[in-house]
């Protein structure tokens, strides 16, 4: 598994390591693992009817008249999958919004500590990651990695990261998008403005990442 190697490296480094995955990830070997080395995670969990029966009476909007906000609300209990050796927590999500009939249900399995809200939280912040790596994908080409060394590989990613902090990083140097306009183009614009010490306050932040 890719992701093992990467989170020894890490931890080798003396870094705080903590998982995020979808439920592709809910593998129990994965999780065992984890655990084995002291990771903590959050993991999503396909729903099921075991896991829905938990959460039966939430899945109905009380009565009243229902608020234009939406309503959440959280319940954590123990679940245990055929596949599993032991039980796990598990958080569920369900919001319930004045336009939907049904309500939006979540499953979460964390190791995380502290109130529910908190670790569904932090899984949920696995979608804003995904929303950069496919924002520099499209804006820098930084997937575009052909050569058949790893350092040369790892130098154009690398490249690709500095454009995309330099663009985050310096808004107010990037001329709004004209709509149909690519990307990549408002970011080549902010390169005029790159300065010596920004681009070593850039790099030195992608080394402490690395």
């Amino acid at each position: 598994m890719v992701l093992l190697p990467i989170v020894d490296r890490y931890r080798a480094q003396g870094q705080t390591v903590v998982v995020r995955a979808d439920a592709a990830f809910a593998l129990p070997g994965l999780c065992e693992t984890l655990e084995r080395r002291g990771v903590r995670y959050a993991i999503r969990l396909p729903a099921n009817d075991v896991l829905e029966r938990r959460i039966g009476d939430l899945l109905t909007r009380p009565r009243g008249r229902p608020s234009h906000a939406p309503l959440v609300r959280y319940r954590s209990f123990e679940y245990q999958a055929a596949s599993w050796g032991r039980p796990r927590r598990v958080i569920a999500k369900v919001e319930h919004h004045l336009s939907e009939l049904f309500p939006r249900v979540g499953f979460t399995s964390p190791t995380l500590t502290g109130i529910n809200r908190a670790a569904v939280r932090f899984y949920n912040q696995r979608v804003t990651a995904e929303q950069w790596i496919k924002e520099d994908r499209e804006a820098t080409h930084w997937t575009r990695l052909s050569r058949h060394r790893f350092r040369a590989n790892e130098v154009r990613l690398l490249l690709g990261v500095i454009a995309y902090n330099l663009g985050k990083s310096a808004p107010s140097a990037r001329p709004a998008r004209v709509p149909h306009e690519p990307p990549a183009a408002a970011l080549q614009d902010g390169w005029s403005h790159l300065t010596a010490s920004f681009f070593r306050q850039i790099v030195g932040r992608i080394e402490r990442l690395a």
